[in-house]
């Protein structure tokens, strides 16, 4: 997922991103405050050591100043112990605030996520969007976190010591500040060499991500192909690629951390040789050159310090831009000022006019000036071949998708102009392939209504024939079914996820060959639960098996985006075409196929032949 396909915009080499993190950390001012406050204070005890050096130094260690000696190394234990309390105070402060940033901006990032559209997880890898939910997030822990708390302290020290060094010694602090664009002109070019490099290895390691959790998903597939050695082969290409990327990025750093030391040291060393030669003329005392060394070295540690931060600040800014790309990008599917749904809903529906094309699939419309009025209460049936338009009638009343022209309405409303939470509170979905959550039977059962008690997913399950399989479970409701269900069968998770639309008691019903995966016992009594679920409730009923659909009170045969025909069962069957050939194939050896129109029966036969 590149910078351009996801904001448009190209990638910056600055610290914005980081800065845009900000707000979750202003959340918590009074833990900031103290932190600061802690790092003041021990950033304050560690440059009151070289004051008590430099009158030791100058006064001498005397019989007669031992009392001042004992004052001195008193005042020097109360300095540690100072600095001690505060080290560990701005450990857990900043730490804390790492930690908690990082909580607070991966939730944010997963609920933006689950907001946007269908079509942007259409274009998406699954994989690397997790990427960077989870090691784009970890990542910028050191920004707020450990890597915060060094650079800040060292920040502070760094001001207090060249201060420091220019009340001791305003000759030498001058040579300090020649020698400071010698370092700080490389810090800043190999620090956009890093931020580059990471980038680039965060980028790697999120598809190799991706490519690892869409092999795993499907590994039965995989195995049963024996494509096994193959995915193993590309993983460990992906991951070298991933590891030559982060040594890359790893060397620039460690390049970046020696110069500026050879460089920071190599100025230091120069300058007090200078000062040495101005004690050796008698122009300042050994204390005092004593005094700048010190400082001169907490500068000098402390400038180390935060050129090896620097690189790490650059690693989380990678992250961080890479989140707010997320952040950024905004849901396709929304209403700004959205119109309020009437009540009670009457789940009338209405198409007109409507024609889609799915992004990135070619010209051809899913729906071509497609019209259909779906009265309240009514269940109709629709079928069609593949491709026809069936499914994205329903991925459009959902509001998954807008259509290019035309408009949808639910109770008179343009959908387009509602909340999308507000259109599909009002819908029960089961899907041809149903979805299992990674859960128990009763959580997945409650999606449908997370409110709902015991006693009603219980009466749920009953109603869809799923309790006489839950029962023999080993934890009954309870019973844990594993990713994607995958120790139920087919059969199971379907009625599990009729249960779930049972139990949402929505006014609209959306069935999507939700029968397909059930022996024929089951199927009838699941039927029958569906019959009097829909009893009071508009429903559409996307079918292949004509079988399921004979009973609806009105059928609807799309072919090529549109309607081609509509009416009843029999109806449709006497007066030929598309929906007396579909059924011809399927009833050739039943009673219907006396029902088929001659002519059909010679269509499909010549076809066969």
């Amino acid at each position: 997922m590149s910078d351009e396909k996801t904001t448009g915009k190209p990638s910056r080499h600055s610290l914005k991103p980081l800065l845009r993190l900000l707000p979750f950390a202003l959340r918590y001012r009074w833990r900031l405050a103290a932190a600061l406050l802690a790092l003041i204070m021990a950033a304050a005890a560690t440059l009151a050591i070289p004051l008590a050096v430099r009158r030791m130094i100058d006064f001498g260690f005397t019989q007669a100043n031992a009392t001042l000696i004992h004052q001195y190394f008193a005042t020097l234990l109360g300095v540690a112990l100072l600095l001690a309390l505060a080290s560990a105070a701005r450990y857990y402060f900043v730490i804390w605030l790492g930690e908690r940033v990082v909580t607070d901006v991966r939730v944010a990032v997963f609920d933006h996520l689950l907001r946007l559209d269908v079509g942007f997880f259409e274009t998406a890898r699954t994989g690397e969007v997790m990427s960077r939910l989870t090691a784009d997030t970890t990542q910028i822990k050191a920004a707020f976190g450990a890597s915060a708390s060094i650079a800040l302290r060292n920040a502070l020290l760094l001001i207090g010591a060249v201060a420091m060094m220019v009340v001791t010694s305003p000759k030498l602090s001058g040579l300090v500040v020649a020698a400071i664009p010698v370092i700080v002109v490389p810090l800043v070019l190999f620090g956009r060499w890093v931020r580059r490099l990471s980038r680039s290895a965060q980028d790697t390691l999120a598809q190799s991500a991706a490519f690892a959790s869409e092999r795993l998903s499907a590994i039965r597939l995989v195995q049963a192909f024996t494509e096994e050695a193959r995915a193993a082969l590309i993983f460990t290409r992906a991951s070298e690629d991933a590891f030559a990327a982060a040594k890359a990025s790893t060397k620039a750093r460690a390049v970046l951390t020696g110069c500026i030391i050879a460089l920071t040291f190599g100025s230091i060393v120069a300058i007090l040789w200078y000062g040495a030669q101005s004690v050796l003329a008698g122009e300042m005392t050994g204390g005092t050159l004593g005094q700048f060394v010190l400082y001169a070295a907490f500068a000098a540690g402390a400038l180390g310090e935060l050129s090896q931060v620097w690189g790490e600040v650059q690693q989380a800014a990678g992250a961080a831009e890479r989140l707010s790309e997320l952040l950024d990008t905004k849901p396709a599917i929304a209403a700004p000022a959205p119109k309020r749904l009437p009540t009670p809903p009457r789940g009338e529906i209405a198409f007109e006019a409507v024609s889609f094309a799915y992004a990135g699939r070619g010209p051809e419309k899913a729906l071509n000036g497609f019209s259909l009025r779906v009265r309240p209460g009514e269940k109709l049936a629709i079928v069609g071949p593949s491709g026809s338009g069936k499914s994205t009638i329903f991925n459009l009343l959902l509001r998954y998708f807008d259509p290019q022209t035309g408009s949808v309405r639910l109770d008179g409303v343009n959908i387009a102009e509602a909340d999308p939470r507000d259109v599909r509170a009002r819908m029960a979905l089961v899907p041809q392939d149903p979805v299992i959550f990674s859960t128990t039977i009763a959580e997945n059962i409650r999606y449908g209504r997370p409110d709902a008690s015991n006693t009603e997913v219980i009466a749920a399950a009953r109603a869809a024939s799923a309790a006489a399989f839950i029962a023999a479970l080993p934890q009954g409701l309870d019973t844990e079914v594993g990713e994607r269900g995958i120790t139920l069968s087919g059969g199971q998770r379907q009625r599990i996820a009729i249960a779930r639309a049972i139990l949402r008691d929505a006014p609209v019903l959306l069935l999507d060959e939700a029968t397909s995966a059930l022996d024929a016992e089951s199927e009838q009594l699941v039927q029958e639960a569906l019959d009097r679920l829909m009893t009071g409730r508009t429903t559409l009923v996307i079918a292949h098996r004509l079988a399921t659909v004979r009973n609806a009170d009105r059928i609807i045969v799309l072919d090529q985006g549109q309607i081609v025909a509509e009416g009843c069962h029999d109806d449709l069957v006497q007066a030929g075409g598309l929906y007396a050939r579909l059924a011809s194939l399927q009833f050739m050896d039943g009673p219907e196929a006396a029902t088929v129109p001659a002519a059909t029966h010679e269509t499909v036969s010549a076809r066969s032949a």
